[in-house]
């Protein structure tokens, strides 16, 4: 890992569902429990291990904090059975292909979750704030000079992300906002003036069917595909290109119970740029790599994924068409090479696996924030054109998007800007959490980062 200061890392050896091993290890002291899924039989032993530390007599009284990873959404009932009150779950298997459906349609949406994720940039507090009781939901929009408020949490209802907008604050509410840390998240009320005539309210586009590739498989193939019929239009379509054995069965199994997607399969290996070339990828509005990841080693499939990715910006320059693109790497540490590439997006799905574990240990009160985030039927971030709420051109502030935005009963939380798009240094545009009242100028092209339904 390298210097890893301030933190001190220790290594033990043992068995982690034997009592005995975990005793060395003093469990009842940490401030969080971990529990990673082996490779061998993952939810069993995750299972066996949430037992040896729940069920050991000589444990305290004091609850844990326990975060565990699980593969299969089969045994979330079991594990919460053993777990009770005392430990979260993560089910990477569910949770990274609802991410790449939603980022998919969207060209940055990736580096939004990376943004929040992360704990680089700033970060979601939770914090009860007694000078906004009495008053509204929109009213703490804009009660927060360089925080963004995304939500409210109630002891009744829990986390609520983008409200209604005339909830009203009660004592014990607390807001859920975007901050650079715990002590930022305070309340400013620095009345900058907005002015009508920068604001725009101009329709959305009215919904066509898309045309989707999918090149490669693995076993979050049908999970993606699932999620993706939540989103798209009626008429849409997928096609699928892989050499997998098993993906005509499991897809076939699939097609009766989709509502929108109409999927077919074409069997070709997309590293070879004859196929490539056959599929007329012009025609598509979005093109999906999954990492061969079933088969073969992390490097291994990235291999293949940056052979795929070379021919596919090859032929897109020399057709003169960029579709949109969103690539699965597997190691993070292979996005440097692929940038040569020019994708859209990119899922690591590991990595995300580990960002969500890591800010679920940090504050478990996050998980109904991130369950609202990546289910289709909650609130979610969208990336809409910027001319749709404020006219383009024009100093303002981004009070005037905050407020054109809540018009439309959606929370803005940032923006994208289309000049800084392939410039890593500039985070590839994306600016979450914005000072509001810092001048800023919108140009066509550019796009507003809303929670909306």
């Amino acid at each position: 890992l390298g210097d890893s200061s301030p933190t001190r890392i220790v290594c033990r050896t043992g068995e982690p569902s034997d009592m005995d091993d975990l005793e060395i290890v003093s469990p009842e002291t940490a401030r969080a429990v971990i529990v990673l899924a082996p490779r061998e039989d993952p939810d069993a032993e995750v299972i066996k291990t949430l037992l040896a530390l729940l069920n050991n007599p000589e444990r305290p009284a004091t609850p844990y904090n326990i975060v565990a990873e699980l593969r299969s959404s089969e045994s979330l009932e079991v594990a919460r059975i053993v777990g009770r009150d005392e430990a979260c779950f993560v089910l990477e298997e569910e949770i990274i292909p609802r991410i790449t459906a939603q980022t998919c349609r969207q060209t940055g949406l990736s580096l939004v979750y990376a943004e929040l994720l992360d704990f680089d940039g700033d970060e979601i507090y939770f914090a009860e704030e007694p000078l906004l009781e009495g008053k509204t939901y929109r009213d703490a929009l804009k009660a927060y000079d360089d925080s963004a408020v995304m939500g409210l949490w109630t002891p009744a209802q829990g986390a609520r992300l983008n409200p209604p907008m005339d909830t009203p604050i009660a004592p014990g509410d607390r807001i859920i906002a975007i901050s650079e840390d715990d002590d930022t998240l305070r309340v400013t009320n620095a009345l900058v003036p907005v002015e009508e005539s920068a604001l725009r309210r101009l329709p959305r586009a009215p919904e066509r069917p898309e045309r989707f590739l999918l090149l490669e498989w693995n076993r979050r193939g049908i999970a993606l595909i699932r999620e993706l019929d939540n989103y798209v239009p009626q008429g849409s379509s997928l096609d699928v290109v892989t050499l997998h054995l098993q993906a005509s069965d499991m897809l076939e199994e699939l097609k009766p119970g989709l509502q929108r997607l109409r999927v077919s399969l074409r069997a070709g290996d997309p590293t070879e740029r004859a196929l490539l070339n056959d599929l007329d990828l012009p025609e598509y509005d979005h093109v999906l790599l999954l990492s061969r990841s079933d088969d073969l080693p992390s490097q291994k499939a990235d291999a293949r994924t940056l052979i795929t990715l070379l021919h596919l910006r090859d032929i897109g320059e020399k057709q003169g068409r960029r579709f949109s693109l969103v690539s699965e790497m597997r190691d993070l540490r292979n996005r440097d090479l692929a940038e040569v590439a020019r994708v859209n997006d990119f899922i690591v799905s590991s990595h995300l696996g580990s960002l969500l574990l890591a800010q679920l240990a940090e504050n478990r009160h996050l998980a109904p924030v991130f369950n609202d985030l990546f289910d289709a039927g909650g609130a979610e971030i969208y990336l809409h054109p910027v001319e749709a709420y404020v006219e383009t051109g024009r100093l303002m502030t981004f009070y005037h998007a905050l407020e054109s935005a809540a018009r439309r009963q959606e929370t803005a939380l940032g923006y994208r800007k289309a000049s800084a798009a392939e410039d890593p240094e500039q985070n590839y545009g994306v600016v979450l959490n914005p000072k509001k009242s810092d001048p800023v100028v919108f140009e066509p092209g550019d796009r507003l980062i809303v929670l909306a339904e």
